[in-house]
């Protein structure tokens, strides 16, 4: 098991690593700036990650295994079907606000990275889209959503909408406050559920 000593380089490599990899992308840097933003020595970064490559699998991998796990706690509450969506939405919007640069990385670097470490990371992903398409499905044998629209589709337009909504706030294209953050679950709930129809 690793030591406490052991345990807190790895984070400080890592919290190091997003910090370069959403400033300067995961292309640009180097295993030696990912060292100098940590202050440790470059050998040390090795020592634990065989490379650059790996340092970004895990930070992906630990921040998408919380985001599976909200996802199946949401499913599991007794929320309403639209309520639950609303808590998912909320989750990855809560993850943005407590840490913009890693999430600018994962969505980024990894999920839109259809030629490296999405496909890399395909089943991961898809594994999301497929517990949210469960609770679409599950609205739609209640009646809260229509059976008219795939739940599969549904699902990856409705993830589509929170990327894309980070995407605004990371580009400085959406305002962003207390107040658009906590309103922006909702939004997306609403797009997504209510769609454009003037009814």
């Amino acid at each position: 098991m690793p030591s406490d000593v052991a345990l807190e380089r790895r984070r400080q490599i890592l919290d190091a690593a997003v910090r370069v990899f959403s400033r300067q992308g995961f292309h640009s840097t180097r295993v030696s700036d990912i060292a100098d933003e940590a202050d440790v020595a470059y050998g040390l970064v090795y020592h634990y990650f065989p490379s650059k490559d790996q340092v970004l699998d895990e930070l992906f991998t630990e921040r998408w295994s919380l985001l599976l796990t909200a996802i199946e706690e949401a499913d599991r509450s007794e929320l309403e079907p639209r309520e639950k969506l609303g808590a998912v939405a909320g989750f990855i919007i809560e993850s943005y606000r407590y840490d913009p640069d890693l999430m600018k990385v994962i969505i980024v670097e990894v999920t839109r990275a259809a030629n490296s470490f999405g496909r890399t990371h395909l089943d991961q992903i898809d594994a999301a889209f497929r517990l949210i398409e469960k609770i679409i499905t599950e609205g739609q044998a209640s009646g809260a959503f229509t059976p008219a629209v795939d739940p599969y589709f549904a699902s990856m337009s409705f993830y589509g909408v929170i990327e894309q909504l980070l995407t605004g706030w990371i580009f400085g294209l959406l305002p962003t406050g207390e107040a658009e953050f906590e309103s922006a679950g909702d939004r997306v709930v609403a797009m997504v559920c209510d769609g454009l129809d003037s009814d």
